[in-house]
């Protein structure tokens, strides 16, 4: 498990379905310590609506739509001093598009949440799915996280 884990959980969003803070902790620390990760580190979450979900989308991905859940890995060298904590990246979930699916597919709120805040942590930690292997890698890891904290297997109908 992560030695020293600081979570920024920043809510810019007045959807309902928002999970607590220490939710999102515990779904960030549970992928670190699924893959034996120990080092000091530091991630942030933010909570957004469909606007900023949008526009961060169209400018990084050139996609003029909100979209679930948006990763932005931390570049930095390779070097930090012994008591500083490495910056992981951000995570950014939408809160309307995330309550959306989770209705359209039938999934717990919560559950649905979980899912995509691991799904997150994996990309800021060098995870990817831009093919079926790196896919089923990516898969793996989520429903092992996800049955440790009582969760489905997020990609069963």
């Amino acid at each position: 498990m992560a030695t020293d884990l600081s979570v920024d959980v920043q809510v810019a969003s007045a959807a309902s379905s928002v999970p607590a803070d220490d939710d999102i902790r515990t779904w960030v620390a549970s992928v670190l310590s699924q893959l034996d990760f120990d080092e000091k580190v530091e991630v942030s979450v933010r909570i957004v609506d469909d606007e900023e979900s949008r526009d961060l989308n169209k400018t990084y991905r050139e996609k003029d739509k909100p979209t679930n859940v948006l990763s932005f890995p931390a570049r930095i060298g390779d070097y930090a001093p012994d008591d500083a904590r490495w910056p992981l990246g951000d995570i950014v979930v939408c809160a309307p598009v995330v309550e959306a699916e989770a209705t359209l597919f039938g999934k717990a709120s919560a559950d649905h949440w979980a899912h995509l805040v691991v799904h997150g942590m994996l990309h800021l930690l060098g995870f990817d799915h831009q093919n079926d292997a790196e896919a089923a890698e990516m898969e793996v890891i989520e429903r092992e996280v996800l049955a440790t904290q009582g969760i489905a297997d997020p990609y069963t109908a």
